[in-house]
């Protein structure tokens, strides 16, 4: 029998449900019966049960189960004879009015959109490039030392420089009152890393051990602390203790520690340019894979399906409060979380994944075996040992699903560029990992 589909919304539609009353009260009897058998009552023997007395006692719970199956049932069956695609779960409610024996529901849902792919050709995309010049590589190099530095105390009267680590007494205060965390004894942080704001650490700069000072400081208005944000402090440190760096020298015995067994300059320096352009590779690929993604979602026609788009801010804002318990905030499953704070990120993702798939079925690109493994083992590479990594990949289908959907992704971003008018734009190497 044909489906009648009535058209509520661009995206919403209706369809009415209707199960003989016969056919539910045959398929509960038929379950009670088999309950009958596995029951076990006082005062009967097992499987002796008389069915009146099971019918009392789970006769409605039988009658729900049944009808949700049943419900379902019809649901899957109309929606698959209409050939429509059902976006989110269906609102479902019994409809007054039904012929005599026959019960009725009204099944209101979204579909998916149709998805109208853009002209790529007429799509404007910038590439980035960037690649590893000396200057990253010696910058590497003090990272390296600086991971491996000692400090050791400033003679007597020595005043403190940038690169020491200070040893300080602080108390902060607004309008005369103390503020949460604007106390601390024995804080220890290494001057001119921004490890503190700028005015505090140029305040404590040339100061020497056993000296106090008092200054303002002005909290910026987006500072992490709400309760300071914006708002003036006035200061008072003291110092204890000043310690200089003292960074290791680049000889043989310093290069073997890092894993170069050649233990010389030359091999040190290779290894470090490797895993530079591995990363500038990555980093590259990610900002370019957005904004062709991006380009792709803005040149696409569709309608967004709100079912789709409260499912994604209810996964956003799980994630939102399985980061706050990480953190170890309190009660963090009751925290109040604003939806609408997920709103644009949701129909983001919804928006790109819709379109993504329409243009990975009209182009059929697909994520090889030899991709997947090429990526892996480039990901793999940039660990101490690359073939563990391997097999802890591939050991487990949920995380080999998660590099072949970079794969694939990075397949539709590919496709996106041979299609668009490019434009190549260089950018420094520290302005891509972010050191500028």
């Amino acid at each position: 029998m044909a489906v009648n589909v009535e058209t509520l919304d661009k995206l919403e539609r209706k369809i009415t449900l209707e199960l003989p009353l016969e056919a539910i009260q045959k398929e509960v009897d038929a379950r009670l019966k088999r309950l009958q058998r596995q029951v076990k009552m006082d005062g009967f023997r097992p499987g002796k049960v008389p069915l009146s007395v099971v019918a009392q006692r789970y006769g409605y719970s039988v009658q729900y189960e049944v009808m949700n199956d049943q419900v379902g049932q019809a649901f899957n069956a109309a929606i698959a004879e209409a050939q429509l695609r059902v976006a989110g779960q269906p609102r479902i409610s019994e409809k007054d009015g039904a012929p005599e024996g026959v019960v009725a529901f009204e099944a209101v849902f979204e579909v998916f959109p149709e998805v109208k792919l853009g002209d790529l050709s007429a799509v404007e995309l910038e590439k980035l490039e960037a690649e590893v010049d000396e200057a990253a590589i010696e910058r590497t190099l003090e990272i390296l030392r600086k991971q491996r530095r000692t400090f050791t105390p400033r003679a007597e009267g020595e005043a403190a420089q940038n690169g020491d680590r200070v040893t300080i007494d602080f108390e902060g205060k607004i309008d005369g009152e103390p503020f949460e965390g604007g106390k601390a004894s024995d804080f220890r942080f290494v001057l001119g890393e921004g490890q503190m704001l700028k005015e505090f650490e140029d305040a404590v700069l040339g100061m020497k051990v056993g000296e106090s000072k008092t200054f303002p400081l002005a909290f910026p208005a987006d500072y992490h602390g709400k309760e300071v944000a914006g708002k003036t402090a006035d200061f008072l440190v003291t110092v204890k203790g000043i310690e200089q760096q003292q960074l290791p020298e680049i000889d043989e015995a310093f290069i073997r520690s890092l894993g170069i067994e050649e233990g010389t300059m030359e091999a040190l320096r290779a290894d470090i340019r490797r895993n530079l352009e591995r990363e500038v590779r990555f980093r590259l690929q990610a900002r370019n894979k957005t904004a062709a993604l991006d380009a792709l979602a803005a040149a696409a026609e569709l309608d967004l399906p709100k079912s789709a788009i409260e499912a994604e801010i209810d996964r956003l804002v799980e994630g939102a409060r399985n980061d706050l318990k990480q953190r170890g905030i309190k009660d963090a499953d009751k925290a109040p979380i604003p939806r609408e704070l997920f709103q644009s990120q949701a129909e983001r993702r919804v928006r790109l994944g819709l379109v993504v798939a329409e243009l990975i079925k009209a182009n059929d690109l697909r994520a090889t075996p030899e991709q997947i493994d090429a990526h892996l083992r480039e990901l793999a590479a940039s660990y101490e040992y690359p073939e563990e990594v391997v097999r802890w990949y591939q050991s487990n289908p949920e995380r080999m699903a998660e590099i072949e959907a970079i794969v694939l992704e990075n397949n539709v971003a590919d496709h996106i560029f041979s299609q668009a008018k490019v434009t190549p734009k260089r950018i420094d190497f520290a302005e891509l990992m972010g050191q500028s």
